[in-house]
């Protein structure tokens, strides 16, 4: 049983920053990327950021230059360090993996989703 476990999120000021984890747990034999997806209320959800095994990175436009992705591959865990954080960047944010658990086929998985709300 494999589960996407996320940590993080809160409520911060405008600008501030905040970090959000995530951690692939149960028996991964392997994960060909990991990333963040968000959605706000009343909007479509859309990705964040995303780091491909073997190094890609995309993130949404409106998110570069202010948060950036990470993996450790040892521990299965993927971070989101997010800087001068808006209003705008307020929603729902979900940890999301391709992965493959040990004896099954590769599909994706999606964390329970953690609240950032940005706001004075």
């Amino acid at each position: 049983q494999v589960q996407l476990l996320e940590s993080g999120g809160g409520l911060v000021q405008p600008g501030g920053s905040l970090n959000l984890s995530c951690e692939a747990s149960g028996s991964v034999f392997s994960i060909n990327y990991m990333g963040w997806y968000r959605q706000a209320p009343g909007k479509e959800r859309e990705l964040v950021a995303v780091k491909i095994d073997g190094g890609n990175t995309n993130y949404a436009d409106s998110v570069k230059g202010r948060f950036t992705i990470s993996r450790d591959n040892a521990k299965n865990t993927a971070h989101l360090q997010m800087h001068s954080l808006k209003p705008e960047d307020t929603a729902v944010y979900y940890c999301s993996a391709f992965l493959t658990a040990r004896g099954t086929l590769g599909r994706s998985y999606w964390g329970q989703g953690t609240q950032v709300t940005v706001s004075s």
